[in-house]
């Protein structure tokens, strides 16, 4: 289902070759519209308040698991030995509310359009704020941090006709059925999976997919595919789905800070 893109070049140049052509016949070629921005290409609608259901791995999202309850996690040696170290007097610390962990906190989402190019996202948990970028042209940070530096582009199933995913041609806009939102976020300060400290560290890369569907019972869903490659304390990925029901408004938004020391 996950597509990479076509290589421009490639496409450059027949575009090139076609106006030498035209001008050689005396011809005149049309005029390239501009492409449109991420806001206005946007195939799904991500913007909203959310508020996360936990239907799953309760007891390590609701409340701050013991100390040394590190199970599903497929943590090597060196990451278990982190994990037994963890002081239970940090619980609440910041670490567990970055870029690795945040869409497993049972919160709340404020998502909204920075800019044309940047999708925001607001947790209510830990009171933190995701930037996802569209423009790959973006410089890294100076600096690392919990959210880290995050890539996002529109993905789109493919079309009768080539267009789609990986296609030429103008980028189609509205609802489609299947689309979604792929996230890389690298450039981590490293944090913790969950709330007892166990651990993810700054090589990490963190991959998501973003996905929005309507139930049959009118309500509408944000599905949060999230999987952390992490050398460093990961024997393999570490994968999970997460779950929001959009909310009508924000009245029920009330953000509580995270402890910083």
């Amino acid at each position: 289902m996950r597509l990479t893109a076509v290589v421009v070049a490639v496409a450059a140049a027949v575009v090139s070759q076609s106006h030498i052509a035209a001008q050689a016949r005396g011809g005149q070629t049309q005029e390239q519209k501009p492409a449109p921005t991420p806001r206005a290409a946007a195939p799904i609608d991500l913007t909203g308040y959310w508020v996360s259901i936990v239907n799953e791995d309760w007891r390590w999202r609701m409340v701050t698991p013991p100390k040394g309850d590190y199970s599903s996690v497929p943590l090597n040696d060196a990451g278990r030995k982190v994990a037994d170290g963890w002081d239970p007097s940090k619980d609440g610390r910041c670490e567990a509310y970055g870029a690795a962990a945040l869409m497993r906190m049972p919160t709340r989402l404020h998502i909204a359009w920075e800019s044309d190019g940047v999708l925001k996202i607001d947790t209510d948990a830990g009171q933190q704020t995701r930037r996802l970028l569209f423009d790959k042209s973006r410089p890294t940070p100076a600096s690392r941090s919990l959210q880290g530096f995050s890539l996002a582009e529109w993905e789109r199933p493919a079309r009768a006709g080539g267009a789609g995913r990986g296609g030429r041609g103008d980028a189609p806009t509205g609802p489609a059925p299947g689309a979604n939102l792929k996230v890389v976020t690298n450039h981590l300060s490293g944090g913790w999976l969950r709330k007892n400290g166990v651990p993810y560290s700054e090589d990490a890369i963190v991959t998501e997919y973003f996905d929005r569907f309507a139930a049959p019972d009118g309500n509408e869903w944000l599905v949060v595919t999230t999987m952390v490659t992490d050398p460093k304390y990961l024997n393999q990925d570490f994968v999970t789905s997460s779950h929001f029901k959009k909310e009508p408004d924000g009245s029920k938004w009330n953000p509580s800070p995270c402890k910083n020391r």
